[in-house]
């Protein structure tokens, strides 16, 4: 696996350095001290993946992440020092121009020992550089619209009374979008699972809230559940209802290796609210989700996938398509206008 690290602070570039060079099948192709460099060497060694720091001289990390994805599309990972809001806002501007996943950078000792956070940092590095990532292209005209969202409209159903939404590799980007045009009068509340790394959570949300006239809101067990707010799953714990009024949390344990889960987040859903549910599956590594949404169309609920086309990454959505358990597959824009319908009775068609 060859990496191309993009950092101007030695001292980080140095320590994740050192953690690579212990792993036999890693080679360091090059280290990029400021963003024009980066894109350079990006276009130049045409490596496996690429870590990128976000304050770089010249040209900072998300814009030389966006002409990576331009000239020479690679997945890249974002490295973050600092977990508050404005590290998040900044990491999630780099996600919207194509990074794949935004990480803690360990401390130099967890890097240097055998320890668990350095075989995690290694482990994303290795999922990472496997997917397959799509060119991205400046703006000069609409991107296509995938052909799927032509899909015709379900059947008219009960009044959907919750939304429940989930993501992974890409998520915070398309969740940002899609609450973003929602309004402040939007009537019923919106459960969301985030897979992000541990820590980051509490930014999002922070940053979610300067963004979105909805509320956003840490879910708390047994909190009485709200119109107007979206309630996401916090750190390693998964989400759901244990009533049609109250949120449930819990720590049992991971499904498939997720806490939060997508499936768990979609079978509670299912299970206290049927029709009058609808699930959202967007961009994501995986195919966490899947069997939940299973439950879910199954009792009678709706079901919506993000597009192949402004998905990073499309396994999660691609999952669900496949198991035909989608009714309607949308691009990233049509998503908020779709539940703004669905939330008030309303058809694609505008009957009611």
């Amino acid at each position: 696996m060859r990496v191309l690290i993009v950092e101007n602070s030695q001292h980080v570039a140095e320590t994740i350095a050192d953690a690579l060079r212990r792993e036999p099948d890693i080679e360091i192709s090059a280290i990029a001290r400021t963003g024009p460099e980066g894109v350079a060497a990006a276009v130049r060694l045409k490596v496996d993946i690429i870590i990128m720091g976000i304050q770089l001289p010249e040209m900072d990390g998300f814009e030389a992440t966006k002409e990576i994805m331009i000239e020479a599309p690679t997945p890249i990972v974002v490295v973050a020092d600092d977990r508050d809001a404005a590290q998040v806002e900044i990491s999630i501007r780099a996600l919207r121009a194509g990074a794949l996943s935004v990480i803690p950078v360990p401390k130099n000792s967890e890097l240097r020992e055998a320890a668990a956070p350095r075989r995690q940092f290694i482990q994303t590095l290795r999922l990472m550089a496997g997917v397959k990532v799509v060119r991205r292209w400046r703006r000069t005209a609409a991107p296509p619209v995938s052909p799927e969202r032509r899909m015709p409209a379900p059947a008219a159903s009960p009044r959907v009374g919750i939304i429940a939404v989930a993501a992974s590799t890409g998520g915070p980007a398309a969740l940002q979008r899609i609450l973003a045009d929602l309004p402040a009068s939007f009537p019923i509340p919106i459960l969301a699972v985030q897979h992000i790394s541990h820590g980051f959570i509490s930014g999002m949300v922070d940053w979610l809230n300067t963004v979105c006239s909805l509320k956003v809101r840490i879910a708390a067990d047994g909190q009485r559940m709200e119109p107007h707010t979206v309630y996401f799953a916090g750190d390693d714990r998964h989400l759901g209802v244990s009533s049609r009024q109250l949120l449930r949390v819990s720590d049992a344990a991971p499904l498939d290796g997720f806490r939060p889960s997508a499936n768990y987040l979609f079978s509670s859903v299912a299970q206290h609210f049927g029709a009058a549910a609808a699930g959202v599956v967007l961009t994501g590594m995986g195919r966490d989700g899947t069997e939940g949404l299973q439950e879910l169309r199954k009792a009678g609920g709706r079901v919506i996938a993000q597009d192949e086309a402004t998905s990073v990454v499309f396994g999660m959505p691609g999952s669900a398509i496949s198991a035909g358990v989608v009714h309607e597959v949308l691009p990233l824009p049509e998503i908020s206008s779709r539940l703004t319908n669905l939330a008030s009775n309303k058809e694609m068609n505008g009957h009611v």
